[in-house]
């Protein structure tokens, strides 16, 4: 025999070997067809393995587990319901055997043993889709490790596998474990379910504790990711020092635990959240007694969530408040009788040494003594194997073409029925049960708090989380083990009020300072609680603010007083200019009105009065129209009658002082309309100049923030606007400065032509108003420019309305016998006497 065909015996003799009988079997039912059970019975049993053997002593001379017994005793629940049952396996007998798998140390030889044949023999073959197995489906194990060991296993053979409480999602990967199903949420919808009762109680200051095998070191690292870009933060994280299979600690290990608890003493976060096996945890709380840590909330994963043995220490209450997370309570009755029922059921005789006591007389004395705590926390756990059997017996139904009369017997592969499991749809005890892509049943999980009220239920649901939908509801009141029954608080930093911001402080986000946004600024948390945002420049806001608010328009109005005294300015001055519109028009062919220019002083008062109306324009919102008004029509106004003065001013000194000097030029002056024609030079070189202004700035309204009150939006014209006045002013100005010139030097003429401290008047006030105002404006934008430049329009209408018209009136009025002229030439004569 080559090497080749020596190693394949080997193999082959190794496998056989494994496969004999297994010396822990608690319970054999026979029947026309199998189930592989495998469940804990002991937690700290530590197996021994011999080639053709399993060496386990005596399950009363350990520690059993309680939950594993209640467990094993839901399969032959189910098994026994579903052979009384006429309907669904008609002349079909169910059988069952079950394994201790001794928590995790016990799970290959089981496997190997459930895939052989009667004559405990595994071949070695090429092709296993017609390889019946000693079992046609195992239900088990219970935990994430146990099961993917099987599972690398029965995958193989495509023999299925339902495991009722292994939740880890890798599970789900039909490539890799294309035989094994769920009956219960995986580890992501557990994970999620903690997160979101995080959320709900705005615990965002935890600490981790998980074990050190594989089931907490996933569980933790899922949490941890779900955490990474969230809201919660974990203060620290340690691993609990795994037991030895006599719950014996190691000084280093029992070191290791003081250290923990200590930490989580010192530490301010108050809410712990435990990813372990309950076998590593009886020496862990022991030791929170022993320190007498107090006050914190416990946060059990589904591994430990509604175990009775620790329930049973009382004195738990003390540390705290404890919450898990387990599956949805869905009582299956007549269950709590059974599991306390003494079966009759033994195992045939077998051709070997030793067998297990098939009747654990010890394990039932147990189970009896925490049946009152198991009734009353519900069926949880125990709906999980229970609808793995019935899933597995309606694939059967299916397979075998049941109907009334009864099934077939014919010879069921595992991939067969594998599909067949895939495929069930039906409805257990009001609960649908199929199986998703995935292979996993989505039955509802619940927050549970542990209770210590011997009336009530120890494990009493506050919660529910549905799968389907990611969400947790129906939060119910919750009794904390605070004062006034208040809820813990477990925060890096307190939440910082409304318009504060966060500052971080340290390595986590969830420690922070709390900090004020400024005015001007808001915190929009849904989009960044860690920075305050500007408000758009339309909007202000208050310190603290959480939003914006619009700013106050602000513009000259109606009602408010600056406006009422210059518009009744305004209408003083139109009346005004207005009766002396009439007088002069009575009386234009007397030596006043002549003196004063005749049919130029119509021009003069024509576009006083119309200027006078125009004031409103300054009143209300600017618009374009009523910018490029105040921009144009004003100064064009202004600069008719500057120039009109002006030039009233040089034709009388022409007239007294050029006339016999230059007599020609006098003479074309006079002959050509000197007059007139100055004026309309001048205004034609003013609406050049207007019409450039307008063109080379814009005339759109613009708004600007108040500098005395930023909550205030002063609404203008464009601040070009102001540039624009001054290139308009300018020739006002050189005009103002010509004619103030001019009737300087005609002081000395007769009194009836002398009105240099008329015009001198009108001149001076203009100019020193208008350099003040464009001073003004260039320092300051607030809206009291607005009133400011309404002002000053209006004073320098009346100015040049009373004070060159209103002397020449109240002589009219008066005076009349100085109106007449032979008046006139008597003044004339005495002023040419004395130059002579």
């Amino acid at each position: 025999m080559g090497p080749q065909g020596r190693a394949a015996c080997s193999l082959l003799f190794l496998l056989q070997a494994l496969a004999e009988p297994a010396e822990n079997s608690e319970f054999f039912l026979p029947g026309d067809y199998l189930l592989g059970g495998l469940f804990t019975l002991h937690a700290n049993v530590k197996g021994i393995v011999h080639l053709n053997y399993l060496k386990v002593p005596k399950c009363k001379e350990y520690e059993m587990k309680v939950l594993g017994y209640n467990l094993m005793q839901a399969m032959r629940f189910a098994v026994e319901e579903i052979n009384n049952d006429s309907s669904l396996l008609p002349d079909v007998l169910l059988g069952y055997e079950m394994v201790d798998s001794c928590y995790m140390s016990n799970n290959v030889q089981p496997a190997l043993y459930f895939l052989s044949q009667d004559d405990y023999f595994l071949p070695i073959q090429e092709d296993y889709s017609h390889y019946v197995p000693r079992v046609v489906a195992i239900i088990g194990p219970d935990n994430s490790e146990s099961t993917k060991t099987v599972a690398n296993f029965l995958s193989l053979f495509l023999l299925p596998q339902i495991t009722y409480s292994a939740i880890n999602d890798e599970l789900g990967n039909k490539g890799r474990f294309p035989a094994v199903l769920r009956t219960v949420p995986g580890a992501d919808h557990q994970t999620e379910a903690i997160v979101q009762m995080l959320l709900h109680f705005r615990w965002n200051w935890i600490v981790v504790l998980a074990s050190g095998d594989d089931y907490g070191r996933e569980n933790s690292h899922l949490l941890s990711q779900r955490l990474a870009h969230g809201d919660i933060c974990i203060a620290f994280q340690e691993t609990l020092p795994t037991p030895q299979p006599n719950q014996t600690m190691t000084p280093q290990d029992q070191e290791r635990l003081e250290a923990i608890v200590g930490k989580l003493q010192q530490s301010t976060a108050r809410v712990v959240v435990v990813f372990s096996p309950e076998l590593a945890l009886h020496n862990f709380f022991r030791e929170v007694l022993r320190q007498n840590l107090t006050g914190a909330v416990w946060i059990a994963s589904e591994s430990w969530a509604i175990d009775p043995v620790l329930h049973n220490l009382t004195e738990l209450q003390r540390a705290g408040t404890f919450l898990g997370i387990t599956t949805q309570n869905v009582p299956i009755p007549g269950f709590s009788e059974f599991r306390v029922r003494r079966s009759q059921v033994g195992r045939p005789a077998l051709n070997r040494s030793s067998q297990c006591n098939q009747e654990c007389d010890t394990c039932l004395n147990t189970t009896e003594s925490f049946n009152s705590i198991l009734t009353l926390s519900g069926e949880r756990v125990v709906y999980s194997v229970y609808s793995s059997v019935y899933a597995v017996a309606h694939a059967l139904h299916s397979l075998l073409g049941c109907n009334q009369s009864g099934c077939r017997r014919d010879v069921v592969y595992p991939w067969q029925l594998l599909l067949e499991i895939r495929k069930v749809n039906f409805t257990l005890l009001g609960h649908q049960i199929f199986f998703n892509e995935q292979g996993d049943l989505s039955l509802h999980l619940e927050i549970i708090q542990w209770q210590w009220d011997l009336s009530q239920n120890p494990f009493r649901s506050v919660a529910s989380y549905q799968p389907s939908k990611r969400q947790l509801k129906h939060i119910h009141d919750i009794s904390w083990n605070t004062p006034n029954n208040t809820i813990p608080v477990s925060m890096c930093s307190r939440s910082c009020q409304p318009g504060q911001k966060k500052k971080p402080v340290g390595l986590h986000p969830c420690c922070f300072e709390c900090i004020d946004c400024l005015p001007g600024t808001f915190l929009n948390q849904t989009l960044d609680e860690f920075d305050c945002q500007p408000c758009p420049s339309s909007e202000w806001s208050h310190r603290k603010d959480t939003s914006c608010f619009k700013r106050q328009l602000a513009f000259l109005e109606w009602d408010e007083a600056p406006t009422i005294v210059v518009v009744m300015l305004a209408s003083l001055g139109f009346l005004s200019t207005l009766a002396i519109v009439i007088i002069f028009w009575r009386h234009v062919r007397t030596p006043v009105v002549r003196s004063a220019g005749g049919p130029m002083c119509f021009l003069m008062l024509a576009p006083l009065l119309m200027a006078y109306t125009a004031v409103p324009v300054y009143v209300g919102p600017p618009t374009v129209w009523s910018c490029i008004f105040r921009q144009a029509f004003f100064t064009l106004c202004f600069t008719i009658c500057i120039s009109c003065i002006t030039v009233r001013s040089f034709q009388i000194v022409c007239v007294f002082k050029m006339a016999r000097r230059l007599p020609r030029a006098y003479g074309c002056w006079g002959r050509y309309h000197g007059p007139y024609v100055f004026v309309a030079c001048v205004v034609m070189l003013k609406l050049v100049i207007v019409a450039s202004s307008v063109l080379a700035t814009t005339t759109m309204p613009t708004t600007r923030v108040d500098p005395d009150d930023p909550r205030i939006m002063i609404l203008s014209c464009n601040p070009n606007y102001h540039r624009g006045l001054l290139v308009n002013t300018s020739l006002d100005l050189l005009l103002s400065l010509l004619g103030f010139g001019f009737a300087y030097t005609g002081k000395e003429l007769p009194t009836n032509y002398n009105e240099a401290k008329f015009i001198t008047f009108c001149m001076t006030f203009y100019f020193s108003s208008s350099v003040f105002l464009c001073t003004f404006m260039a320092v300051y934008n607030g809206v009291l420019v607005t009133i400011l430049d309404l002002l000053v329009t209006v004073l320098n209408l009346l100015g040049i309305s009373l004070g060159y018209f209103g002397p020449k009136c109240y002589m009219i009025l008066f005076y009349p016998e100085r109106n007449t002229p032979a008046y006139f030439n008597s003044v004339i004569q005495g002023y040419t006497m004395r130059k002579d």
